[in-house]
């Protein structure tokens, strides 16, 4: 059973009982309350349509739970995850676009592919590689640009997307003046109603009761408001041109990715037929790579014109005898002409015809039903782009996913595994693949939903995903009038905890050179915005220079003797007595490559400051490993000292660097009467041999006479 236990760990819920079961309904039922709506606005983060959330927020949640070791653990969409997704993919495809999704979709796969071969091969470490203030910059810099990219949703105007996140909200602030008034309200209604429901009813389900309340009042006072029409009823001409670009863009991307299907199944075929070197081959492989060619130019053509066209705002004059609708910029109606009252934003252009919105977005339609189970879409280029981003969310997702999952555990005196942990996200990513979910990972404040809710095991998630299983299959309808300002809203008072520059101040304190790493990554992740892969990357990378360059140069220190006997810094402890016969010295880290050379010029250092010293004592107890260069170092160093007259006693060494010295033939050389186990003993034999010249000096680091 313990066997079964650790492959299948979901069997140690059962048989199940009535004193856990009911409470795991409960704390499922709750999760599930707070889940859903959470689930659908993350998605909207990512760049996904809504109703993905809840994709995401189904199979992956249970399989999480029913692999994974920890009983508490809410897994599910997460900002700062949806956030690495949407960036990750906004180069490659427009959000919320088919190939968009497609990607995102692609992505789930291969990070459940990283996560689960690192459970399997039990290489859990190498998350460690993401010190703590790197990832505390990081995270406190992810909450601030989430929280900015919702500001244009929350106030009812567009934001662009571009290589640079600033540069987007700083065009966000531009319109301002914009703001559509009915937007702004519905999400301080929302904010308005989570604030004071955490603050004053704390027990109460408040992102549920704010989503119900504005999902009511936008259905009774009709906030949406959609309109269709034809490009030729835009009156301004230099927006009516915009507008057929790039709808004839898109038509024409529609025939290259036509005709690339069709030469890629022509290329497969010749490749069974003639092989991949043949003459047709190569043709065809020129051909698919002038197509791929003008598809990425017209791709990125139509992002260009998306976001002019997300910039302009009209105002309608309804048709009129023999005149049909028209829409001018907004300020720009002729005189005698009269609009209808709303401002008219582009929602879509297809096929010569638009449709605006001229109210506030909601989520809109949800498809009722569950998700496609199907193998996702395998685009060899598009894995080689994705890869680093699908490492860098795998462990950001995961050491989110440990800390939370250790955190509760301990207050549940349990015990989790992270290499189990490990298996379960990623088979809860790679289920996700197949079934229509973008990149998932554990969610700190539904976790604490679910233990504070009483759960007592993993079978909480199991009903959390059968209540969105529910959701699905009967209740997407009343989800049609959720303001998209209240997803928005949802998100900003999701990530207001994560800031944290506190956390910034206090590895500050604790070490300058973890304080500028946690910096360093705080500023690259918002300059490098929405490329915050690299900024997380920058981080990692700088502590780990950091920490070689404090290795590199360890403290090194020359002792004295103090008055309780013991032997300390002279630095710190200015005027203690040393010894004219030895020289002692304690070498405060690992013996490796890096400060190899550093050891030994200190060593050399030392016996040029005292030439008549006929012993150095090198204290080992901070020495902790020695590799090949670190034995090279000290074999010759043995060498030339005795080769000068001048001995070398070790003491304190710790069995790891024993046994090194034993197999390469360091220890014969050194000597075994020249390794002491203490400094004392090894002080002791080295005034033992030095006999009559030692005993008419005074010195104070020999014991007998401290």
């Amino acid at each position: 059973m313990n066997a079964l236990h650790r492959y299948l760990p979901f069997l140690r819920w059962f048989p199940l009982k009535a004193e856990t079961a009911r409470p795991d309904f409960i704390a499922g039922v709750t999760v599930a309350l707070v889940l859903i709506p959470q689930s659908m606005a993350y998605a909207q983060l990512a760049g996904m349509p809504a109703y993905y959330g809840l994709y995401a927020a189904f199979l992956p949640v249970a399989i999480a739970s029913m692999f994974g070791s920890s009983n508490f653990l809410g897994t599910g969409p997460v900002a700062v995850v949806s956030l690495l997704t949407a960036s990750s993919l906004a180069p490659l495809a427009s959000p919320g676009s088919a190939q968009f999704v497609a990607l995102a979709i692609l992505l789930a796969l291969m990070v459940g592919v990283v996560q689960l071969s690192l459970g399997l091969f039990k290489l859990g470490v190498v998350v460690n590689f993401l010190s703590h203030p790197v990832i505390v910059g990081f995270t406190n810099a992810a909450a601030i640009i989430i929280g900015l990219s919702q500001v244009s949703k929350l106030f009812g105007v567009s934001m662009g997307r571009s290589e640079s996140f600033m540069k987007d909200i700083w065009g966000v602030a531009l319109q301002l003046g914009d703001t559509h008034l009915p937007t702004l309200a519905m999400g301080l209604l929302g904010i308005g109603l989570m604030w004071g429901l955490k603050r004053f009813l704390p027990r109460w389900p408040g992102v549920l009761i704010a989503v119900v309340v504005t999902t009511t009042l936008s259905w009774a006072i009709g906030f949406e408001k959609n309109t269709g029409a034809r490009i030729d009823e835009v009156a301004d001409v230099e927006a009516r041109t915009l507008l057929a670009e790039f709808d004839y863009a898109n038509g024409r991307i529609a025939q290259l990715n036509g005709q690339l299907e069709e030469k890629t199944a022509k290329l497969n075929q010749v490749h069974e037929d003639q092989g991949e070197f043949s003459h047709d081959a190569a043709t065809l492989n020129y051909e698919i790579d002038l197509i791929k060619l003008e598809l990425h130019d017209r791709e990125n053509e139509n992002r260009k014109r998306n976001r002019a066209m997300r910039s302009y705002l009209f105002e309608r004059v309804p048709a009129s005898a023999g005149q049909p609708a028209r829409f001018y910029p907004l300020g720009k109606v002729p005189a005698g002409e009269r609009s209808d009252g709303n401002r008219w934003r582009i929602r879509k252009v297809a096929g010569g015809g638009l449709k605006l919105s001229g109210g506030g977005e909601v989520v809109g339609k949800v498809p009722e039903g569950l998700p496609a189970f199907q193998l996702p879409t395998l685009d060899l280029g598009a894995l080689g782009s994705l890869l680093s981003t699908a490492i860098v969310i795998s462990l950001v997702g995961f050491m989110e996913a440990i800390s939370i999952a250790k955190a509760l555990a301990t207050k549940a005196k349990q015990k989790v595994d992270p290499n189990q942990e490990l298996i379960g996200q990623g088979l809860a990513n790679i289920v996700g693949g197949f079934t229509q979910s973008f990149p998932v990972s554990g969610s700190f404040s539904r976790s604490a939903v679910n233990f504070n809710a009483g759960a007592r095991s993993g079978f909480s998630a199991v009903v959390t995903a059968l209540s969105v299983l529910i959701t699905l299959l009967f209740l997407t309808p009343l989800l049609y009038h959720l303001p998209q300002a209240v997803l928005a809203a949802i998100i900003i008072m999701a990530v207001i905890g994560l800031v944290n520059f506190s956390a910034v101040k206090h590895a500050w304190q604790a070490s300058r050179h973890d304080g500028v790493a946690a910096m360093v990554t705080f500023v690259a992740t918002l300059l490098v915005a929405p490329d915050l892969d690299r900024g997380i990357m920058i981080g990692a990378g700088l502590a780990i220079l950091l920490y070689l360059y404090r290795t590199m140069t360890p403290r090194v220190a020359q002792l004295g003797r103090y008055a309780d006997g013991t032997l300390r810094d002279i630095k710190v402890n200015p005027g203690l007595p040393t010894s004219p016969h030895i020289t002692a010295i304690r070498f405060d880290g690992s013996l490796y490559f890096a400060n190899v050379a550093y050891f030994e010029d200190t060593i050399l250092e030392a016996v040029a400051a005292k030439p008549d010293a006929e012993y150095v004592l090198v204290v080992g107890d901070a020495i902790n490993q020695l590799d090949a260069s670190g034995e090279e170092v000290v074999h010759h160093l043995v060498s030339r000292l005795r080769d000068g007259g001048t001995g070398i006693v070790f003491s304190g060494l710790k069995k790891q660097v024993l046994d090194v010295m034993r197999q390469t033939g360091l220890f014969e050389l050194i000597g075994q009467e020249n390794i002491f186990a203490t400094e004392d003993q090894a002080i002791a034999a080295i005034y033992e041999r030095l006999g009559e010249t030692a005993q008419d000096s005074f010195c104070a680091l020999n014991p007998a006479r401290a």
